[in-house]
């Protein structure tokens, strides 16, 4: 007589968190390996504006102090990337809701916050190919870093910390939004006032009164004046510049602080929402 005998199966243990969210990472960036034309935005499109505001608009524009415009520039159109990083992962969540992906994902055994960390990762990389790519361009024109590796440093790790907390604003537009062309209009109807009115391109000494102050505490702008202090890219910011800008370093820190306070719990609350359709 034969006796059969049952084979259980081991349980499988889910991924970690860490795990998890780098297969995500991976996923998107093999993702814009078959479509490189996702990545116009951050290399033609950001060799274009630096030029297109170097060789057009500089000459009609003159930065505080002994500074070329060249150099006044880069900080400026750098950050300006970093804060459309918002618009590049609100596209992304709302493309990968829209087609089903990530209820494909959350049939897996992850957890969900993978998603948003993976995609967060992701956009990050994204916008930081774009810092690259302007930063190569603001060398082959004339734009240096003259304060320093540290300082340097320093400055590319404030864009990191801000383009984080613009991050949450993105999952967090995107999670609302049901279409990417929804998200897409809304995006940049906030982000170009966002980044235009401010110091970013031009000086905001010469604006009126009221624009003025709306400019300098902008936090756009803190973040701009404090890459310049460090990159050795400008004057610093005149006894009569608001608060903010006469402590670009701290208040950039603080801004960014304060906004992933604000917006990463309205992202995550919208995320479960979202994905609960």
């Amino acid at each position: 007589m034969t006796t059969l005998t049952t084979q259980t199966r081991p349980p499988i243990a889910p991924p970690s968190l860490l795990r998890a969210s780098t297969t995500v990472v991976w996923r998107n960036l093999i993702h814009i390996k078959r479509m490189p034309e996702m990545l116009m935005d951050v290399t033609v499109q950001s060799v274009m504006f630096v030029l297109l505001f170097a060789y057009v608009f500089g000459g009609s524009i003159d930065p505080p102090g002994e500074t070329s415009y060249k150099e006044f520039l880069l900080p400026g159109i750098m950050v300006q990337t970093m804060v459309f990083s918002s618009a590049v992962v609100a596209m992304g969540l709302t493309n990968d809701l829209q087609k089903g992906i990530v209820d494909r994902l959350k049939s897996l055994p992850i957890s969900r916050s993978s998603v948003l960390v993976g995609r967060s990762i992701s956009s990050l990389i994204h916008s930081s190919i774009g810092i690259a790519v302007m930063g190569v361009t603001g060398v082959l024109i004339g734009w240096r870093i003259r304060d320093g590796v540290v300082n340097g440093v320093l400055g590319f790790a404030l864009l990191l910390l801000f383009g984080f907390s613009m991050i949450w604003l993105g999952i967090w537009v995107g999670s609302l939004m049901r279409t990417v062309e929804a998200v897409q209009g809304f995006m940049f109807t906030v982000m170009f006032p966002l980044t235009f009115v401010a110091n970013t391109f031009a000086p905001t000494q010469d604006m009126p009164g009221w624009l003025r102050f709306i400019a300098e505490w902008n936090p756009v702008s803190s973040l701009t004046q404090a890459t310049r202090d460090l990159w050795g890219n400008g004057a610093p910011a005149g006894s009569d510049a608001a608060w903010p800008l006469q402590h670009p370093v701290l208040m950039s820190v603080v801004w960014s602080i304060v906004l992933t306070a604000i917006f990463a719990p309205l992202a995550l609350k919208a995320f479960r929402n979202r994905s609960k359709d």
